[in-house]
C-alpha cells in the first residue's frame, strides 16, 4: 500500500505574505512536523502566476498580487523547505499550478497508484479554496483511494471559511482528522 502526503501550496504570501493569515502562521510548525514524521511518498503543489495575473479571472475576482512565479513569496516557507530536506519520505517535485487545483497532480496520483491501494493525507492552505479543490480533483481520479484532510495542518481564508471546507469534504467522504 503506498502513503502520500500532498503538501498544498505552503508558500510565503500565503503564510506571511501578501495573503497571509494568523492561521497560516499557526499550522507552520504542525505542518513541518509532519513533514519531518512522515513515511511514505510527499508529493505538493505550487499556486503559480504570472505577471499578467490581475488580468486573469481569478486576478480580477481577487485583485491581490500573489505567488508570481520566482518572486520570494511564490517560494515554499522556510521552515517547510526545511523540514522537506530533514524527512526520510520520499520527496517529488511539487505541481506548479495556475488555478486552485492540479489537473497535472492528479494524473501523477492517479498514475503512481494505478490499480494499488493507496492513503492520501492532505495538508496546507488555503482549506476552503486550494485543498478543497484538490482533494475532490484526487478523489475524482482515485475514488477507492482512502484520502483524509487534517485540519491541524490547514488554514482556510477565515476560520468560518476552513470549517465550510471541512465539513463540504467530510459530505464527500473525505475523512477529517483534528
Amino acid at each position: 500500500m503506498k502513503h502520500i502526503l500532498i503538501v498544498v501550496d505552503m508558500q510565503n504570501d500565503f503564510i506571511d505574505g501578501a495573503l497571509g493569515t494568523k492561521e497560516a502562521q499557526e499550522i507552520v510548525e504542525n505542518v513541518a512536523d509532519k513533514i519531518r514524521n512522515f513515511k511514505g511518498d510527499i508529493y505538493g503543489t505550487l499556486d503559480t502566476h504570472g505577471e499578467d495575473y490581475l488580468t486573469t479571472q481569478e486576478g480580477r475576482n481577487l485583485p491581490v498580487t500573489h505567488c508570481i512565479y520566482g518572486e520570494d513569496g511564490w517560494g515554499l516557507n522556510g521552515e517547510i523547505l526545511q523540514a522537506l530536506a530533514e524527512t526520510q519520505a520520499e520527496v517529488h517535485d511539487f505541481c506548479k499550478k495556475g488555478a486552485f487545483g492540479s489537473k497535472e497532480l492528479g494524473d501523477l496520483l492517479a498514475a503512481e497508484c494505478g490499480a494499488e491501494e493507496c492513503t492520501i493525507e492532505m495538508i496546507g492552505v488555503c482549506t476552503d479554496i486550494c485543498v478543497i479543490s484538490n482533494a475532490m480533483i484526487l478523489k475524482s481520479v482515485l475514488p477507492e483511494a482512502k484520502i483524509t484532510v487534517d485540519a491541524s495542518c490547514c488554514a482556510g481564508v477565515t476560520p468560518e471559511s476552513h470549517n465550510n471546507a471541512l465539513e463540504a469534504m467530510k459530505v464527500c467522504q473525505i475523512e477529517v482528522q483534528s
